[in-house]
């Protein structure tokens, strides 16, 4: 039974991975998944970014950020509101390029391989995901999901990508980034993205609560403990907002590494994404850095090897 309930939480653990890199369409989501964030547009960009003002400027993060939550019947989802310190064209042209996107993706811990290709018309992302240590690739979990560009005008940029099924019962996985220029060379960035999933996936949460998860929290303070300490939500609104935040750390890197020559771009951000998780240890500390180097230049080695 042990043996059982172990292998089921590893197998959450992968497919909570899966949350953090699919992503949503321009289409409706299923009836039993969590509704799509609606693409505000420039209006409503800048209408939260108003509104958020206090928790930009006052909260755990120590950077401007606002991070959110929720989970429903079957469904989960997770925002992130962000003000970059990078010019707005320059944000709109890494992130609207799909080329980029594996680039970014495979700074994340779990994420083995990324490779992009066309099919029927489409552009398509093909994903390897799996432990957090060095694996072949028939060792992981493929997902192809599917690339799609949106709005992109002089004050305003939205892109999004899907995948419709994952691993057990999960699917619906979609991803939605939009963004706004902001005085000063900065930049407003909102990064969401939301996930169903099925009884089995329920089994394989309470199997990975019970082992390898039963320590992991999220961010959003739940309660406070007499000493007035914060104790932080668990289970998978805690998954969300950890591989949320890991996502958008990387999207930051990314950036970062492009006042770099390119040949120093990849240790660039590899440096800044472990340090910026570092900064997070509670939550998001898994292996030393040199494990975590040396297991992405050879993952980088190996997708560009294949891609090339």
């Amino acid at each position: 039974m042990r043996s059982r309930l172990y292998r089921l939480a590893v197998e959450f653990s992968l497919f909570i991975l899966l949350a953090s890199v699919l992503a949503a369409g321009m289409r409706p989501a299923r009836a039993d998944g969590p509704a799509a964030t609606p693409l505000t547009g420039a209006a409503g960009m800048k209408a939260q970014y108003e509104e958020l003002q206090g928790e930009l400027n006052n909260n755990q993060f120590h950077r401007p950020l606002y991070l959110n939550s929720s989970e429903g019947s079957g469904a989960v989802k997770g925002d992130i509101y962000a003000v970059l310190s990078y010019p707005f064209a320059q944000v709109r042209e890494a992130l609207g390029t799909p080329e980029n996107w594996c680039d970014i993706l495979i700074l994340h811990l779990n994420t083995k391989y990324c490779r992009l290709s066309a099919a029927q018309g489409k552009t398509m992302l093909r994903m390897h995901v799996g432990k957090k240590i060095e694996q072949d690739l028939s060792d992981t979990y493929r997902v192809d999901f599917t690339y799609h560009g949106g709005a992109s005008a002089g004050e305003y940029f939205s892109s999004s990508m899907q995948a419709d099924k994952g691993p057990l019962d999960t699917g619906n996985y979609r991803i939605q980034i939009e963004a706004i220029p902001l005085p000063e060379g900065r930049s407003f960035l909102l990064l969401t993205y939301a996930y169903s999933y099925g009884m089995a996936s329920k089994l394989a949460l309470r199997a990975y609560l019970m082992t390898v998860g039963r320590d992991k929290v999220g961010f959003t303070v739940a309660r406070r403990n007499a000493d007035g300490q914060p104790e932080y939500v668990a289970g998978t609104r805690a998954t969300v907002e950890r591989n949320t935040m890991r996502y958008y750390l990387a999207i930051d890197a990314y950036l970062a590494g492009l006042a770099t020559p390119p040949g120093q771009r990849l240790e660039t951000r590899l440096d800044t994404w472990f340090a910026a998780t570092e900064q997070y240890s509670r939550q998001l500390h898994e292996v030393d850095k040199e494990s975590y180097l040396s297991m992405k230049r050879n993952e980088y080695a190996r997708q560009q090897k294949q891609m090339d």
